[in-house]
């Protein structure tokens, strides 16, 4: 597992990391305005392109009349995206360069794939939002906007794409950043980044463009390279949770019981005291194993086994959290969902709510409002369901009450999916409200 660089803490003895060497990010922006052949650019221009990769998008483009290499196809891999020229599904690429690795999920750019880009962008760190620099801001630019902002992704390059159709013209670049960046930072956007390129002559995108000398700043992979991300997992209270429950039936671990799981956020150490949501027991750390041995502290991302002083009556799905800073109980959902599935989401519905590792029957008691993306986050009318693309507030009623925090501070234990218990497809994935229930006790 890859932890990136370090730096002491106040204790002088324990290291945790600072930032890391692997980046998530995803790419939007409206059909045809060059996302895919962007992508294809950053892979060639990088040499992370296989030869016999290479070689296929040569002869196809060849069969197509084109002299050169059509860049866009490395990415669109469905042959209706071929036939169309358009993305459809999150296409998702692994690539590396010497200074960092990169998962890239390439989204689509039409409205009646929106669930798609939620889908790509809900993990993502950064997003870039592609805009033809001959059209500028247009209506799916600031529904792409408002999903980042939704989605909460700390990092926004906005990449003023075929700068070359209008002879490099900073006037034009500037135009566009301007109400950008002003449209974002109203949505809550924290950084945003705006680059002139040219996806298909390769101006900017991995090296310095010299047909734009008035602009300074970096290209899109230096800025990918070197954009700091991975917060600090001691800014966050800890999250454990619980995938396994583990007892090895020997005589030389005989009393063993650890409690296995990824750590969704902060930092455990030997010596804490946590509870355990959502029954409310609490207990001490006495031990820390992972990697095959004993740690005297472990941080998110790491998957670990936590002992405790106490044998309590712990299962799969449970949340392990520091006593003083535990998760809310509740057993009442308020929540924004993105509906995922062609048939729609009514009042009434039953689904399945699974929140990290548990899963627990819910009911559908409110859809209050929809969410219009194309006018920041406004709030529309009741609606009677949420249609397939559809984005709105949901108010569930659990049978069990869960540990929930809010989306807003931490987006893996504030998130969740519903899914339909006769066929186990997933319908909603959904973004928690802050709630008023009581924290770190059972409900």
């Amino acid at each position: 597992m890859d932890t990136g660089t370090s730096t002491s803490t106040s204790t002088g003895t324990e290291r945790l990391p600072t930032t890391t060497a692997l980046l998530r990010f995803a790419t939007a922006g409206s059909v045809d305005d060059g996302k895919s052949t962007l992508v294809g650019r950053l892979l060639y221009d990088s040499k992370s392109v296989l030869a016999d990769q290479l070689g296929a998008v040569e002869a196809a483009s060849m069969r197509r009349g084109q002299e050169t290499p059509d860049l866009a196809l490395l990415t669109d891999g469905l042959r209706a995206e071929r036939d169309q020229g358009i993305t459809i599904d999150v296409a998702y690429r692994y690539f590396a360069t010497p200074r960092r690795r990169f998962i890239l999920a390439d989204t689509p750019g039409h409205v009646q794939y929106t669930r798609n880009m939620v889908t790509g962008a809900s993990t993502a760190e950064l997003a870039v939002v592609l805009v033809d620099a001959r059209n500028g801001v247009v209506e799916q630019t600031r529904r792409h906007a408002a999903l980042a902002a939704l989605l909460r992704v700390p990092h926004v390059v906005l990449a003023v794409n075929k700068m070359d159709l209008v002879d490099y013209a900073k006037s034009s670049f500037t135009g566009i950043a301007e109400e950008f960046t002003a449209y974002a930072a109203s949505l809550g956007v924290r950084d945003i980044t705006a680059i002139p390129i040219s996806a298909l002559a390769g101006d900017n995108v991995v090296t310095p463009s010299a047909h734009m000398d008035w602009y300074s700043g970096p290209t899109i992979l230096e800025h990918l390279e070197t954009v700091p991300v991975g917060d600090n997992p001691t800014t966050a209270p800890a999250r454990l949770p619980v995938q396994y429950v583990i007892r090895p039936q020997t005589a030389e671990h005989l009393d063993y019981r650890g409690y296995a799981g990824r750590i969704a956020s902060g930092v455990l150490r030997v010596g804490d005291e946590v509870t355990v949501q959502p029954s409310g027991l609490a207990s001490t750390i006495t031990g820390i194993d992972t990697l095959g041995e004993s740690v005297a502290t472990a941080w998110a991302p790491q998957s670990v086994t936590v002992l405790l002083a106490d044998d309590l009556d712990i299962s799969r799905g449970d949340v392990i959290a520091p006593a003083l800073d535990a998760p809310t109980i509740t057993q009442d959902v308020e929540a924004t969902v993105c509906h995922l599935h062609d048939r729609p989401l009514t009042v009434g519905a039953r689904v399945l709510l699974k929140h990290g590792t548990r899963t627990v029957n819910a009911i559908v008691k409110q859809l209050p409002y929809k969410v219009d993306l194309t006018q920041g986050l406004t709030r529309r009318d009741l609606p009677h369901e949420l249609a397939v693309n559809d984005i709105g507030t949901v108010v569930l009623r659990t049978s069990q009450p869960l540990p929930l925090d809010a989306y807003a501070d931490s987006r893996l234990t504030g998130s969740f999916i519903l899914i339909d218990p006769a066929s186990g497809t997933t319908l909603a994935a959904g973004m928690c409200h802050a709630t008023t229930a009581r924290s770190g006790a059972s409900a």
